[in-house]
């Protein structure tokens, strides 16, 4: 028999780690290649991972809720075949002995995941202290468990004497991590556990936050030639097409061709560079009651309005179905979110990391206009941009909702076809 090793997949571009949500099997189970062994989510989808092999589970090494960097062992299977005598060990050394030796390589040691974090401030274990035997001296939830093990005290290696300094006298303490304050319940409070799918949320956007300067903008728009155009237009889409013909799909090719005019917004921030992606890949966002997920329009630019709203229908039908899959979430270049669904007027996002901006589509509302010294009782919008500061500026930000609101006050039965 030999042993097999299951490793954290990577799950779409960007994503370095995932959170084991569920395991589907158990250890002595048998399963079949293809068989999906565990829930993972990340902070851009939520997926099965399938086994490389037929066999039996030898062990779980990766429990729910931990957080584990792609490639990590997660599990392994025993297989039926022949391997070397020097390979026929138990699953533990086996585990131990395809680790990376981190003597040499130490590129990942001060790089942390959540569940090395949280383990780490509950037991106030100073993580400088420990030595790591993930990818590039990576310190894993083993490692961790190993010093909790020893009380809490992580082993020192022993230092050269030349290198060895004198300790100060009144030498303070290494200091403790700090901890989220406190927050109490009171009779009554009902506390309610923090889903894995919440936990990615909520990384997700501390690191956009955390990373990248925000900036703030906005435009309004004169919608009121669209709304004619699309509420004339929907009962009949509706019965032809078998879908319904939205406002939102207006405002997502109008950001596809501004786009296109303007591909200094469709970058990202690259550390040493910044990179202008070739394809407009629109991402939309979609809630559930306890979620939120970014699937993403392809090539929206080469789309036709009806094109656009039968992806909006398809996408969201699958988030609210749990049939979303990793690739529906991948390559997104640029965000238009909908949060004039829910009424509002104004609002900031926060950047889907690693794109430079999104677009806030706020509500329709009919208010007073002054044209040509008169008042006049208009459809208007107001799109509301947050970008990345170290990618964009105010003058190509300016002009982008500039080319944006003129497309869509020019929308017309006479201007605009949606096939």
């Amino acid at each position: 028999m030999a042993i097999e090793k299951i490793t954290m997949p990577q799950l779409g571009e960007s994503v370095t780690e995932g959170t084991i949500s569920k395991w589907l099997v158990s250890v002595g189970d048998h399963v079949n290649k293809y068989d999906p062994l565990a829930e993972v989510m990340t902070d851009k989808v939520n997926a099965e991972v399938p086994s490389s092999f037929s066999g039996t589970i030898k062990e779980l090494i990766a429990g729910e809720d931990d957080t584990l960097p792609v490639g990590e062992v997660i599990c392994l299977i025993e297989v039926e075949g022949t391997v070397p005598q020097k390979e026929q060990k138990t699953s533990d050394k086996t585990v131990e002995e395809s680790a990376p030796k981190t003597a040499d390589n130490q590129s990942n040691k001060s790089r942390y995941s959540p569940a090395v974090m949280r383990l780490s401030q509950e037991h106030n274990i100073n993580l400088d202290t420990v030595t790591g035997t993930g990818a590039g001296g990576r310190i894993t939830r083993k490692d961790i468990l190993a010093v909790i093990e020893k009380g809490g005290a992580a082993e020192v290696k022993e230092t050269p004497a030349s290198t060895v300094q004198p300790e100060a006298p009144e030498a303070a303490a290494a200091p403790k991590t700090k901890q989220p304050a406190p927050v109490a319940s009171a009779a009554g409070d009902q506390e309610i556990p923090v889903s894995g799918v919440r936990k990615a949320i909520a990384a997700n956007m501390l690191r956009s936050k955390h990373e990248i300067p925000h900036a703030w903008t906005m435009v309004e728009v004169d919608v009121t030639n669209l709304v004619s155009y699309r509420d004339a237009l929907k009962t009949e889409f509706k019965q032809k097409e078998g879908f319904n013909l939205t406002y939102f799909a207006f405002f997502v090719k109008a950001v596809a061709q501004a786009l296109k005019e303007f591909p200094q917004m469709n970058s990202m921030w690259a550390g040493d560079r910044i990179v202008q992606k070739k394809d407009i890949n629109v991402s939309i966002a979609v809630a559930t009651d306890d979620a939120l997920f970014v699937p993403v329009i392809k090539q929206a630019d080469e789309k036709t309005i009806k094109g656009i709203a039968r992806e909006i229908t398809e996408l969201a039908q699958k988030v609210r179905t749990g049939s979303l899959k990793s690739e529906d979430m991948q390559g997104g270049t640029f965000t238009v979110n909908n949060t004039g669904s829910f009424g509002s007027v104004q609002s900031m996002g926060i950047i889907n990391y690693p794109q430079a901006a999104i677009l806030q589509v706020e509500s329709i509302v009919k208010r007073p206009v002054i044209i040509d010294n008169m008042i006049a009782v208009r459809d208007m919008v107001n799109l509301c941009l947050s970008l990345d500061h170290r990618v964009l500026d105010g003058l190509v930000c300016g002009r982008f909702l500039a080319r944006v609101k003129e497309i869509l006050e020019s929308t017309s039965k006479e201007n605009t076809s949606v096939y």
